[in-house]
């Protein structure tokens, strides 16, 4: 499953907007993505968090063929690794994040929040500053 689905983003929101009102509402980014090794298993091992550059380096390794899904606006792909085990990576990139961008202005929100800003997504940064007028306030001393 997607780290961030957009369908499933959009409903959070659509309840969170009718008792907070939008102008105070930050949304959260992920900056990252997750190699699940498959089949899950409840009480299995978990997924490994990986940096979105990082997920792509990977797909690169491996030969595998990154897949877009519509319903989450999320990338993904499958790969099997030396120890012939089945894995799936869902990551973000300018796409994805674009969509999330896109529901912040659509429903006015205050803007985002990202969480672990330690993973390299320069695409992120690029995607953000072609869609909005970004304003660098120093506080004061």
């Amino acid at each position: 499953m997607a780290v961030a689905p957009i369908n499933e983003v959009r409903k959070v929101i659509n309840y969170a907007v009718t008792v907070i009102p939008p102008k105070k509402i930050m949304m959260g980014m992920p900056l990252y993505g997750y190699d699940w090794t498959l089949p899950y298993t409840p009480r299995g091992e978990f997924a490994e968090s990986i940096g979105n550059r990082e997920a792509v380096d990977r797909a690169r390794r491996y030969g595998s063929v990154i897949r877009y899904d519509q319903k989450a606006q999320s990338p993904y792909y499958n790969y099997i690794d030396e120890e012939r085990r089945q894995h799936v990576v869902w990551f973000e990139d300018a796409r994805s994040v674009e969509a999330k961008y896109k529901l912040v202005s659509e429903y006015g929100l205050r803007g985002v929040s990202y969480w672990v800003l330690a993973k390299p997504f320069p695409e992120n940064w690029q995607v953000l500053d072609n869609m909005f007028n970004i304003e660098k306030v120093i506080p004061a001393r």
